[in-house]
């Protein structure tokens, strides 16, 4: 995820990779594209889906920080690309870079970096089921952090039932038998995490004046510094580099977070932020076949179930009332 000039929602999946951003009416921006946005909204869906397989792949061979650091690197690397490009500058402030330095950290470094850890111990399809709960935490967050925010009944129930859905997922009844405590708790930790930052950013990263692309080069330029300096200080230098998590991490940081946000930055002007964010429900989906049909990761009937509920909750924090 990266930081918006306009942030319209708290539910953006990011896993992967940037929040939407809403035109200056709050709608669909004019605009003439070459790929029908259906088909980007398909593309988006399929990048982040995939990413929970490419964090798989690449931590078999690499530590969970180096993934996280070369997934940072090759974003920051497509993002800086495509600014110089456009010839748009970083942001100038000094106050609005101390506010990408902590959202860095939140939307990137930190929940990126649990996600890989967390995937030593869980399926790539639990990781991917997990992620959904960020709109939850959200409708939580919002109420204590937005007092604007004020939740209905609906929305409250959406929480309750979504949480509900994780206790499915995880087959609380059978004691979460076969699930790996640790890794399920990192894997819920960074998607609260993703909701922490999404409101850090809605609360002071919304009125900087700076575009929307050059907000998420620097975020991630600060991430990718951040993880550049821990990194080396808990891991060892690669002895290997197998191509096919070579090939993942690759992907991973150019596609699923550099790629990823202008894709979504692109839907969110020619669709709208509603229509945007709705690439959210699509991601377990992908997630939990990819690690199937792919990697040929087990799947019990309670966690398709699971998920169906944490989806139908988070759906509901996201409705307002007339």
């Amino acid at each position: 995820m990266s930081a918006t000039t306009r942030s319209a929602a708290a539910s953006a999946s990011p896993a992967t990779a940037s929040p939407a951003t809403a035109s200056p009416t709050g709608g669909p921006a004019p605009g003439r594209r070459t790929v029908d946005w259906r088909l980007r909204f398909l593309a988006l869906s399929l990048i982040w889906g995939f990413s929970f397989l490419f964090i798989k792949v690449g931590t078999e061979a690499f530590a969970p920080l180096q993934v996280t650091l070369g997934r940072m690197v090759f974003g920051t690397a497509v993002l800086g690309t495509v600014l110089a490009v456009k010839r748009q500058r970083l942001p100038r402030a000094g106050r609005v870079w101390a506010r990408l330095l902590v959202a860095a950290f939140l939307l990137n470094a930190l929940p990126f970096s649990l996600f890989a850890y967390a995937e030593l111990t869980i399926p790539s399809t639990l990781a991917g089921i997990c992620n959904a709960t960020t709109p939850l935490f959200s409708m939580v967050l919002s109420v204590v952090a937005l007092a604007e925010d004020r939740p209905s009944r609906r929305r409250l129930a959406g929480v309750g039932l979504g949480f509900a859905g994780v206790l499915v997922v995880l087959g609380a009844w059978q004691g979460f038998s076969g699930q790996d405590p640790l890794g399920t708790g990192l894997a819920l930790i960074a998607s609260a995490s993703y909701a922490v930052g999404w409101i850090y950013v809605r609360r002071t990263l919304s009125d900087t004046g700076e575009s929307s692309l050059s907000l998420s080069a620097g975020q991630l330029a600060l991430g990718t510094l951040q993880l550049a300096v821990v990194t080396p200080l808990f891991t060892s230098a690669p002895t290997s580099f197998p191509i096919l998590p070579v090939l993942s991490v690759v992907a991973l940081g150019a596609l699923g977070t550099g790629l990823a946000f202008l894709v979504q930055y692109g839907l969110v002007r020619e669709a709208g932020p509603t229509i945007a964010t709705m690439v959210t429900y699509l991601v377990p989906v992908v997630a939990t076949a990819a690690g199937v049909f792919l990697l040929g990761e087990h799947l019990t009937w309670n966690e398709p179930v699971g998920a169906v509920v944490v989806l139908l909750g988070a759906a509901l924090t996201q409705t307002r009332s007339r």
